[in-house]
């Protein structure tokens, strides 16, 4: 156990995570930027119906002194995968119905970030996805001026997979706040523009863009059109803990400035799970939110 500085507690079995087949956790240490965040008190009994997390949503805090961050399932692209097209029988049919648009990831997104935007009027939204590592050498900061172009990272699907619209602007000022504050935690740091590659994508096209760990969720989340900016930060892809310690750092300055960070992580298959758990034996019923 590790207590917070916001008083509440942060309940993890270091033996029992196993992040990916590059690292073996000893400590919980990887995890400590969670401690950064604003965390509700652990549940019970998961909220796995629709009035039970629109409750959880609405016992958020509406007026913390810090714009809270989240830790969220991202999905997959089933989130978005067009009606038109959707199976009608089989096993990929009956996950369809809880992974799909329809389903009850989807219906979480989208309160969730209704609520979002009503109880914190964000400024900008930061954003940390599961799917853009950089060096450790150095983070990039998405400055991708008036629209936001998307990096459709997925290969294998249909071609209207590859036709999603998200609609989104970025925010030089922003940037640049993200940048400070990052090398202010002693993280090197630079904005990268529409015009450098940030990787490649389904199509095996190299270029910029949010990709599906940040156009999928956040369409539902915000619709098909979104007003308040949005900057995507890469991750450290040598998962080093003191970086992630530091990157902690900076995500908590930004919170003081309206500034709301989210953390759509790699978790698949979980289809009707909206919140993120960092201890496996008990994710079923203590979800960091």
């Amino acid at each position: 156990m590790e207590e917070l500085s916001c008083g509440w507690r942060l309940y993890i079995r270091p033996d029992r995570i196993s992040l990916s087949s590059k690292i073996k956790i000893s400590k919980i240490r990887l995890f400590t930027l969670a401690t950064t965040t604003l965390l509700h008190t652990m549940c019970d009994v998961l909220p796995t119906t629709r009035p039970q997390w629109q409750k959880a949503i609405n016992d958020l805090p509406s007026s913390p002194a810090k714009i809270p961050a989240f830790f969220f399932a991202h999905g997959q692209p089933m989130l978005v995968w067009p009606k038109a097209i959707a199976p009608s029988a089989g096993r990929f049919a009956e996950v369809y119905k809880t992974a799909g648009p329809d389903g009850e990831l989807a219906q979480f997104l989208q309160d969730f970030g209704k609520a979002l935007v009503e109880k914190y009027s964000p400024r900008a939204v930061v954003v940390f996805s599961a799917h853009w590592e950089s060096s450790g050498r150095e983070t990039l900061v998405t400055d991708y001026g008036e629209e936001n172009p998307l990096l459709m990272d997925y290969y294998g699907f249909p071609p209207d997979l590859y036709q999603v619209k998200f609609k989104s602007k970025g925010d030089s000022g922003v940037a640049q706040e993200v940048v400070a504050a990052l090398k202010e935690a002693g993280i090197s740091a630079r904005t990268t523009s529409i015009s450098e590659s940030r990787g490649m994508d389904g199509r095996n096209f190299r270029g910029p863009g949010l990709d599906h760990g940040v156009f999928v969720p956040f369409k539902h989340m915000f619709g098909d059109e979104m007003d308040i900016p949005v900057v995507q930060v890469s991750i450290d892809g040598s998962l080093n803990p003191a970086k992630e310690w530091a990157l902690g750092k900076a995500v908590e300055s930004l919170r003081h400035v309206s500034i709301f960070s989210s953390f759509p992580i790699e978790t698949r298959y979980l289809p009707y799970l909206p919140f993120y758990f960092v201890d496996l034996d008990k994710f079923l019923s203590c979800p960091v939110v």
